[in-house]
């Protein structure tokens, strides 16, 4: 495994999980125009409660690209890797039409997926 790539890749990932987040928290309705979803009070509600998840994430992920072990940082890139790779795949599943937008977003998903499977199977 390449830790120091897997490392740089997880910082990454969390200063884009960051901007999310503070999207999703205090822009939801913006968010979910980008998306092409039908805004409401429950669904910005909910964009919000799932900004502040991810901030947590965001916030997990450069902790322990900055201070675990290279164990915890494969393991943590492993799930990361899924997780990204699941993130493209929903976002391209959004029962409305696509956007830009939404299309961009499952691109950095899967960049990130891609970028996290290089490095775990690099030497």
């Amino acid at each position: 495994m390449n830790y120091s790539a897997l490392r740089k890749t997880l910082q990454a990932g969390s200063i884009v999980f960051g901007s999310s987040a503070i999207l999703l928290v205090f822009l939801p309705s913006l968010f979910i125009d980008l998306l092409g979803l039908e805004s409401s009070d429950a669904l910005d509600w909910s964009m919000r409660m799932i900004g502040v998840t991810v901030f947590a994430l965001g916030g997990n992920m450069w902790n322990n690209a900055s201070q675990g072990s290279n164990a915890r940082v494969g393991n943590v890139a492993k799930i990361m890797c899924v997780s990204a790779a699941g993130l493209g795949v929903l976002t391209l599943m959004i029962p409305v039409e696509l956007t830009w937008f939404a299309y961009v977003y499952a691109a950095i998903g899967f960049g990130f997926s891609l970028s996290y499977l290089i490095n775990l199977l690099r030497n």
